[in-house]
């Protein structure tokens, strides 16, 4: 292996010029990003991550094409590595070297869980228009009425303009690594923003030697191969950013999540009722399905999700009382003084 030349790197720095350097994603919403992607096991699930991008004075850096993926916990920033000739000698594997003008990050601050019209085992999408159409408040058959409310409310309570800056969905049993087709989806949601990152959450995946389960995610976006009309997945660098306290947009995110699960099963279940030719039987039965799912999901979903509430509210009330007794202690002492 020998470090590429100036032309060479030149000429792959091309296509990722305007590259994100890292994603910043706060805890809270990578609880609810979790959460949904763990809501079911047979189907895959998606939605979309709300924050802004930040800028600054770029320089020679290095973007692992293959990165290894982050396990669910791991909160160790993984940076962009700087160019020297150590790194570039002890290189083991295919980097993307680029030039870059102004260092990008993506910080997402809340993420919108999507309705699904179309539930499959391994494939879920959205497409480029109906992205666009989310982003610029115009109605889509997943409701854009609450993105636009969310996106307002979270630059209301920041003070700074939020918008859509990517997109989440999970691999129930199978890689964290994107398939061909989520490259490509990733690589024409770049077509509308360049600076637009693709997430993906790996979950039921079972530890051969510990036998137990294993949550893994990864960030990437798309470049297009070199000599090819193809498109190659870059790795971007994802740190997770600890909080104290779950935000209010992520919480009311948090709480949709079992509204658009029952919605699912309900579109369903009416587009499936309304055909003619079913026998009674058939109807009986089809009945009996949605009550056993809607049932799964009270038990494996909202029965859990309200005991976490009821137990946060609890801490919550036993925080504040501590503050209380604190605060009243401070004043004794200050009125002794």
């Amino acid at each position: 292996w020998a470090p590429p030349t100036r032309a060479r790197r030149t000429k792959m720095a091309v296509q990722v010029v305007q590259a994100v350097q890292a994603v910043h994603l706060e805890s809270d919403a990578f609880l609810v990003c979790l959460n949904h992607a763990l809501s079911t096991e047979k189907e895959e699930v998606m939605g979309l991550c709300i924050g802004e991008v930040s800028t600054s004075p770029g320089a020679p850096v290095a973007l692992p094409a293959a990165a290894a993926p982050r396990a669910a916990g791991t909160l160790t920033p993984l940076m962009p590595t700087r160019l020297n000739d150590d790194t570039r000698a002890r290189s083991k594997c295919l980097r993307v070297f680029l030039q870059v003008d102004t260092v990008r990050i993506v910080h997402i601050h809340s993420v919108i869980i999507l309705r699904r019209s179309d539930k499959r085992k391994d494939r879920v999408e959205i497409s480029p228009e109906q992205l666009s159409a989310a982003s610029t408040e115009a109605e889509i058959s997943f409701c854009c009425a609450p993105t636009w409310s969310m996106t307002h409310r979270l630059a209301e309570l920041t003070g700074r303009p939020m918008r859509v800056v990517g997109w989440y969905h999970s691999h129930p049993h199978i890689t964290v690594w994107p398939s061909h087709v989520d490259v490509r989806t990733q690589a024409m949601y770049q077509m509308m923003d360049q600076g637009f990152v693709g997430l993906i959450f790996s979950c039921f995946i079972e530890d051969k030697n510990t036998k137990t389960g294993r949550v893994l995610y990864t960030c990437f976006q798309s470049i297009q191969a070199q000599k090819s009309s193809e498109y190659e997945r870059i790795e971007i660098p994802i740190h997770i950013v600890p909080h104290g306290s779950i935000g209010k947009v992520c919480l009311e995110s948090a709480v949709e999540l079992p509204k658009i699960l029952c919605q699912e099963e309900q579109d369903a279940y009416r587009r499936i009722h309304s055909l003619t030719h079913l026998d009674s039987v058939t109807k009986i039965h089809n009945g009996s399905v949605f009550t056993k799912n809607l049932c799964s999901q009270m038990s494996a979903v909202s029965g859990p999700l309200l005991q976490w509430l009821e137990d946060r509210l609890e801490q919550n009330q036993q925080h504040l009382q501590e503050l209380q007794q604190e605060k009243e202690q401070l004043l004794q002492e200050l009125s002794s003084l």
